[in-house]
């Protein structure tokens, strides 16, 4: 087995695993620390370190405005609103349950290509479309989820951030960001990170010292940073340097499935046959949407800093 190959597995175990983990890790540290405060300290330590990362590579830092705003537009989309909002959901449901509902992305790409790009569904985009719409009913309608109070809410902001993270990969595909994966995503992160603390304080969080984090915080929290962001996303733009779009899209059948099975494990989250029947329908859904033919104007999947 030659170096290369030995990466690719490893940046696989990393989409795989590392992106299916962070259900729990935010779960956990969203049970001290308010959402939008979380969410803006992790991405200032990860886009602080992928700077200096960039820097050490030789990697040109100076972008121009135009690349700053769509930058900042970007981070907007998939971490401000998208990330920011998603960790705010998993106060009123399940990580199994939010993960399922995340893998419903290629479903709203798809969909918003139709409308706004006036592109023609295949068959088997049609079937996929179908088995996604199936699935999300199976999984919200059963009575043991519906009853729970708040989960319509964390259901309707999970949703709200799947259009806005595939409103932003339809933008990230044409937008004139800087070249370079680390310093765009540092540039995101950055500019996320503030809009993300300004929201907090509009909000009234409140914002804890680490000095009273637990244990349990400070371990979830430096996952998400290094393992869930850095390794996570560095991995992704490996893989699509390296494979198909298609074989690195397969992380939106493996994430939920980790996401569960974490969940069950560590937080004794309830895993329901009927959850077991919408995740496979959904899954068979994302892979007829995955799997259709593509043409050059499609989009690649966007990194999903969960």
């Amino acid at each position: 087995m030659n170096r290369k190959t030995i990466l690719i597995l490893l940046a696989f175990f990393s989409t795989y695993v590392f992106w299916g983990s962070t259900y729990l890790w935010n779960k956990m540290a969203v049970s001290q620390l308010d959402p939008l405060m979380l969410a803006s300290v992790r991405f200032l330590c990860a886009g602080t370190i992928i700077f200096i990362i960039a820097k050490s590579l030789g990697y040109q830092l100076r972008i121009t405005r135009k690349q700053l705003f769509n930058s900042i537009l970007v981070g907007f989309l998939f971490l401000t609103y998208g990330n920011g909002v998603f960790v705010w959901a998993l106060k009123y449901v399940d990580t199994g349950f939010a993960a399922l509902l995340a893998a419903l992305q290629p479903l709203f790409i798809l969909l918003l290509m139709r409308l706004v790009q006036r592109k023609a569904l295949q068959l088997k985009s049609i079937i996929g479309v179908l088995l996604g719409l199936l699935g999300m009913y199976i999984l919200v309608s059963q009575n043991e989820i519906t009853a729970k109070e708040g989960t319509w809410t964390g259901v309707g902001m999970i949703l709200s951030c799947i259009l806005s993270w595939s409103v932003g990969s339809l933008f990230v595909a044409k937008a004139d960001v800087p070249k370079n994966f680390f310093v765009s995503t540092a540039y995101q992160m950055i500019a996320a990170s503030i809009m993300l603390a300004i929201g907090s304080l509009a909000f009234g969080e409140q914002w804890v010292s680490p000095l009273q984090w637990s244990s349990s915080t400070i371990i979830a929290l430096t996952c998400l940073i290094f393992f869930g962001g850095i390794a996570a996303f560095t991995s992704f733009n490996f893989l699509l340097k390296n494979i198909s779009t298609e074989k690195v899209a397969t992380s939106s059948y493996v994430n939920p499935i980790i996401a569960l099975f974490l969940g069950w494990f560590f937080l004794d989250e309830a895993i329901t046959t009927q959850s077991i029947i919408a995740a496979v329908v959904m899954i068979t859904g994302v892979y007829f949407i995955n799997s259709r033919k593509r043409d050059k104007t499609d989009v690649k999947p966007a990194p999903k800093s969960r």
